[in-house]
């Protein structure tokens, strides 16, 4: 029978997802945030169709051996797909390291992930302070306690990781990112984002930061976390 999974996108190489490793994107549909400055809103609604199935994307990962060394699954929200622990061990099967995008709203996933060695990097978005969280994720009354847990989960962890919050103006200030270092005090690494206006953002009034306003914010978290840097500038 054939399998469910399907593929809403894929970047065939990339320098920049995966740090120090070449590697394929992959883009899941699917999310439970509705976050106004999302990049990939329409995996998010469901207007994007697939574009391929599981055995075109095992095909082209085992034409690509020896080129890439790694693949990041994105979406949308890897972590809502069902299918998402077999294809992991496709993909680990091929040789391949694993990183993992995620909104961090679903621990247990993450945990049981973590424990069964399927993942070799986790990046989590930290979308705000947490009294901003709803707002931010266009989720009225969000219950923070997954995202809460998520990042307990990955402190704890023995792989690397990282927290990244991409930066809008209307959304962020200062104090949140003073929060927000309260919140994850110790972690490996946090980056911060410039957010940057596309057609495909559902909130066309958001605009980027300045360059000084970045590293501002970034002084305020610094103090709390073992690296912090600006991603893109």
């Amino acid at each position: 029978m054939e399998s469910e999974f399907k593929l809403h996108g894929l970047q065939k190489l990339t320098l920049l997802d995966y740090p120090e490793h070449v590697a394929a994107t992959i883009f899941l549909g699917g999310c439970d945030f509705c976050c106004p400055f999302c990049h990939n809103y329409e995996l998010v609604d469901g207007s994007a169709s697939p574009i391929m199935g599981e055995e075109d994307l095992f095909s082209f990962l085992n034409k690509r051996q020896g080129v890439l060394d790694a693949v990041a699954i994105t979406g949308g929200e890897p972590c809502l797909n069902k299918h998402l622990d077999r294809v992991i061990d496709r993909i680990r099967d091929l040789g391949y390291k694993i990183k993992l995008d995620t909104n961090g709203n679903h621990p247990d996933v993450l945990e049981r992930l973590l424990s069964s060695g399927k993942l070799d990097y986790v990046a989590m978005d930290i979308k705000n302070s947490p009294e901003k969280y709803a707002k931010t994720i266009g989720v009225t009354g969000f219950d923070l306690s997954g995202v809460k847990k998520s990042v307990e989960v990955l402190k704890n962890c023995n792989i690397d990781y990282e927290f990244r919050t991409t930066v809008i103006n209307e959304l962020h200030e200062k104090s949140d990112f003073l929060a927000i270092g309260e919140w994850i005090e110790g972690a490996k690494a946090y980056y911060l984002q410039q957010f940057v206006q596309r057609d495909t953002v559902p909130d066309s009034t958001f605009t980027s930061p300045t360059k000084e306003d970045m590293d501002v914010f970034l002084d305020t978290i610094f103090p709390f976390v073992q690296r912090a840097e600006i991603r893109g500038l």
